[in-house]
This record gives structure tokens, C-alpha cells and sequence, in this order.
């Protein structure tokens, strides 16, 4: 049976015949980026972390686009998306990303509300690549300094995983 007739025969949409399924736990480490072709590389929950794994979104149910059918794998697995390709949404990691960084500017006491305010608005467009991407790292760029090292370090932790790349090229060169 052709990759092409196995997916209709599944129901899916025939372009994903070209990427394999991956599968990432709910704190995004990476199972595996070829899910489809070893299945037995499946773990139901991270070995790193404990969490349970998915392949697919929560809210449409589309598969996790792995890497592509045909192309080894690099030696460094490439992050993994933040958001679902087919409905936009953000995959649990994304979440879950976002909301602890929103945690630790709560933390902050050097910075005013106003300042909390403008950095929490400015985290979803660090994390989407938008015509204001540039914008909110300027801003995290002028209040970091003052929430202290500590912060910024856990921030950046934080956010390296799930911040777009010219995002952390630009806030962490």
C-alpha cells in the first residue's frame, strides 16, 4: 500500500504523508521525531520528566509534525513547535511555558505593576513571530536589568525553548 492510500485510508490529509508523527511529553522533551517508523521508541510517559506523552493536539487532534520522511535526522534534535500547524493552537509545553514565566514576573519586586504588565503582554509575541516580535524584546531588554540576574536567568531557561528564533537571537545573542 502507497504512503498515499495508507493516510486516506486513515482519514488524514495526504500532506502529512511527508513528515513522520512525533511524540513529545507535556513539558516538550522530545521522545522521538519518528514515531510512525519506530514505534518502539514510544514511552507512554517522559523518562525525563515523568509527564505523559502525546502525538497529536488536544484540540483538533492533528499530529505533531516530526521531522521529514526520507531525511535522517540531524544530530541535534530540533526543538519542538510550539503551536499545532493545522489549528494554531499551543501545544501543552508552549503553555505551560508561558504560564511559569508570568509566575516569576509575579516573583519580581524590583519592577512596578505597569512594568509586570507590559512584560506579560509582551510574552506571546516572543513566543509568535509577529510585526511586534521586536517591540516586546525591546521591552524585555530595558526591564530585565532591573529584576535582578536571578530572574533573568530563570526566565531565560524558561523561555529559550519556546520563544521564536529571532526572539532568543535577539535577547540571547
Amino acid at each position: 500500500m502507497s504512503i498515499r492510500r495508507f493516510y486516506e485510508s486513515e482519514g488524514q490529509r495526504t500532506e502529512q504523508e511527508g513528515y513522520e508523527t512525533a511524540q513529545i511529553c507535556e513539558n516538550g522533551h522530545i521522545i522521538t521525531s519518528s514515531a510512525d517508523s519506530f514505534p518502539h521508541h514510544q514511552e507512554d510517559h517522559c523518562s525525563k520528566c515523568g509527564a505523559k506523552t502525546v502525538k497529536t493536539c488536544a484540540n483538533c487532534n492533528e499530529r505533531i509534525r516530526g521531522h521529514l520522511r526520507g531525511v535522517l535526522p540531524s544530530v541535534h534534535e530540533a526543538p519542538p513547535p510550539s503551536f499545532c500547524h493545522k489549528c494554531g493552537n499551543p501545544y501543552p509545553w508552549t503553555e505551560k511555558g508561558i504560564t511559569a514565566a508570568r509566575e516569576m514576573l509575579a516573583e519580581v519586586e524590583t519592577l512596578t505593576t505597569e512594568e509586570k504588565e507590559v512584560l506579560n503582554k509582551s510574552l506571546d509575541d516572543l513566543v509568535r513571530d509577529t510585526p511586534t516580535t521586536q517591540v516586546a524584546v525591546v521591552r524585555f531588554k530595558k526591564f530585565l536589568p532591573k529584576a535582578g540576574r536571578e530572574i533573568a536567568e530563570g526566565l531565560r531557561s524558561i523561555l529559550i525553548n519556546i520563544v521564536n528564533e529571532a526572539a532568543k537571537k535577539a535577547l540571547w545573542p
